[in-house]
């Protein structure tokens, strides 16, 4: 029976359906014979259209370069690749839903022009960031009315349930990875009983983030427990075998007052559980209040786009009268949609504003030469700039890549700490006391441009001493990179260098 399993699971079946694909393909040009060839004119000719488009309107042009140089090398294989996982935001119904879905939705993101005001006079050194994520990202600027970070999900996920408990009205939950096991059962445990209270369920995770983590009928199954339930881009093995952008979000929001975000997804090795590369060393952070809206919205967005439910958000909004506390937070959205790179440039304006210190966690460094410059270029301004990356990696050649930056940026003045323990996850950037965001955006291609993401900007709150308290804790079991260290022999060196071409599909 497990030997059957095997046989016949997911992966199988979708490797079987690209084998098949692409025997129908070959077999077409065959048939074809001398027509083949007008084809293949036309894929050149489309190829150089192509290239003029990327050079054109590209906002990360080194990183792009991927494309450029394939369709160059190989015009027909790699344009019919660039269309397969480079365009296919043209072609997929769910992306053209989301970009309505999203237009549509801009108006819930209302601005109190009075608490930006207030925030912005509060440090005025920083205030260019907050004006960009309110005005021109479109995510408003909330006053803190409540913040908790904790630095391991071992230490968020008791309080995830205790949450999830209190709940009595609704609760929604979106995450790149659902896998059954400690975590996920523990939560799913609660949502059966709030469905039997009475209370409205909705689950959206990413088909391929939980593509080898639950079976492929999983959805259908929690719809026969009440919860109503989503997979993002659902994976279609015929119509659109490759999806390149995914939903890479982590929100839970519970009855409108309470949100939580972070690295962690619904699986054991997030909390500790399973141990697979080390200590896992990973984060969440609670918000409360009028703030909890932005992510609603978010989580709203991302679920009429597949499933055409609610025609007015508003009556999920809950005005809260918690108490005020120091501090302002900005709830913020990452989307390929809408040609603007919204993480990369909070993460580039924090950089380029540190005056003090500027300390990062990333789990993966695929960065382009407009990240690098920035942070060395902060370096040698005499700021303190401080990266912690994985000492045990979950993917070898990714590791390596990432190692392949240490170098130039060690020889920047920025310094690089590999966490001895096991794999960091976390994903996060402290600076000056002052600043902070916590959130989902890895320093990869695949995060900063491909992928939907969400972070929370966290400005003057207090729990921003907590989260650099982390890091520099941290650090103590963190093994201190140098260049020498850093340095890869001749063979390997012209392998990651042709690797880091490719990086955008990894």
């Amino acid at each position: 029976m497990n030997i059957l399993k095997k046989i016949f699971n997911r992966a199988t079946i979708m490797a079987a359906a690209v084998l098949l694909e692409v025997l129908i393909i070959y077999g077409l040009f065959a048939k074809l014979g001398s027509s083949a060839g007008w084809i293949e004119g036309v894929l050149r000719l489309l190829s150089l259209v192509i290239i003029m488009h990327i050079v054109r309107t590209s906002l990360h042009l080194s990183s792009d370069m991927m494309w450029i140089l394939i369709i160059v090398a190989l015009p027909v294989p790699g344009t019919i690749i660039y269309l397969c996982l480079g365009a296919n935001l043209l072609s997929s119904k769910v992306f053209r839903h989301l970009v309505k879905e999203t237009e549509t939705a801009k108006k819930y993101y209302v601005q109190d022009d009075k608490v930006l005001q207030e925030a912005e006079e509060s440090l005025p050194s920083k205030q260019g960031q907050l004006n960009y994520i309110s005005k021109h990202a479109g995510f408003p600027v909330y006053r803190n009315q409540g913040v908790h970070y904790y630095k391991l999900g071992d230490e968020g996920y008791p309080v995830m349930l205790e949450e999830l408990k209190k709940a009595e009205k609704f609760i929604f939950l979106e995450y790149f990875i659902i896998e059954e096991g400690v975590m996920w059962n523990g939560i799913l445990d609660i949502l059966k009983d709030k469905v039997k209270q009475g209370v409205e369920v909705r689950v959206m995770y990413d088909d391929m983030g939980s593509f080898v983590t639950v079976p492929a009928g999983y959805a259908k199954q929690l719809e026969t427990f009440g919860i109503q339930c989503v997979r993002f881009n659902a994976i279609n093995p015929i119509i659109n075998i490759v999806m390149n952008h995914r939903d890479h979000r982590k929100i839970l929001v519970i009855d409108g007052k309470v949100g939580f975000t972070g690295g962690i997804n619904l699986a054991d090795e997030y909390i500790n559980v399973k141990t697979i590369h080390g200590h896992w060393k990973d984060n969440c952070i609670m918000i409360q209040g009028e703030a909890v809206w932005s992510l609603e919205c978010m989580f709203l967005t991302s679920w009429n786009a597949h499933r055409h439910q609610d025609t007015d958000y508003e009556k999920y909004h809950v005005h809260t009268e918690d108490a005020m506390q120091e501090g302002y937070i900005a709830p913020y959205g990452e989307t390929p949609l809408d040609g603007e790179i919204t993480g990369q440039n909070i993460y580039m304006n924090i950089i380029n504003q540190a005056q003090d210190y500027c300390y990062i966690y990333t789990p993966y460094l695929i960065i382009d030469t407009e990240l690098s410059n920035a942070m060395i270029l902060a370096a040698q301004r005499g700021v303190d700039i401080r990266l912690i990356t994985p000492g045990i990696p979950d993917k070898k050649i990714v590791w390596d890549i990432t190692r392949s930056y240490y170098k130039q940026l060690i020889k920047g003045g920025v310094k690089i700490y590999e966490y001895t323990p096991g794999f960091v996850h976390a994903k996060v950037f402290v600076a000056d006391d002052e600043i902070a965001t916590v959130g989902t955006l890895n320093l990869d291609y695949r995060s900063l441009y491909l992928h939907f993401e969400n972070g929370i900007y966290l400005y003057q709150v207090k729990e921003i001493a907590e989260i650099r308290d982390d890091y520099l804790q941290t650090i103590q079991k963190c093994h201190q990179m140098t260049a020498k260290e850093s340095t890869f022999g001749a063979v390997k060196t012209i392998f990651i260098s042709i690797v880091r071409i490719f990086a955008p599909m990894m």
